[in-house]
């Protein structure tokens, strides 16, 4: 019961087994699920950053129980860390955006989060580099996306700072 649960977290629900890029494919899963989540359903991003940070808890010890009779602490199956590196800048932007935005600028911000975290996870500049190399565990595979996710924010803030200085 225990090990299909945490394939299923550490999976994200089995898109870790998809062919080729699954963490492209959870990015994509995430800001679709985030959009529906925040826009349709309308859930508090208070709420939600409260368990994004019990999702990273639970998820550390999902992975080092997935991971512990293997040589690789980081398989491509391994696809939480995308849902909560891509969460981060998205929640940080709608808990910004709270006032009614039109769907096409959401969209449009969604879309260029989406591949912002996607070139930092893949490029891994340093600290992210760092938590990929030299910590073999569940934090280190979770972290290297929470830093790619902080990434993105600092980014999205100098754009949006110099949006609103210079035009």
């Amino acid at each position: 019961m225990i090990d299909k649960f945490n394939f299923l977290l550490v999976t994200l629900f089995g898109i870790g087994k998809l062919p080729k890029i699954p963490g492209s494919y959870a990015s994509l899963a995430t800001i679709i699920f985030l959009y529906l989540l925040f826009h349709l359903i309308n859930i508090s991003v208070d709420i939600f950053l409260f368990i994004l940070i019990f999702l990273f808890i639970i998820s550390i010890f999902s992975i080092n129980s997935f991971v512990k009779d293997s040589d690789n602490k980081d398989p491509k199956e391994i696809v939480i860390d995308e849902f909560i590196g891509q969460s981060i800048p998205i929640s940080l932007y709608e808990l910004a955006h709270q006032e009614i935005n039109s769907k096409v600028e959401v969209i449009t911000f969604y879309f260029i989060m989406f591949i912002l975290f996607r070139i930092f996870d893949i490029t891994k500049p340093y600290p992210a580099n760092y938590y990929d190399k030299n910590i073999k565990n569940g934090f280190g595979v979770i972290m290297d996306d929470v830093v790619a996710g902080l990434y993105v924010v600092a980014i999205m803030i100098l754009f949006m700072v110099g949006k609103s200085t210079f035009f």
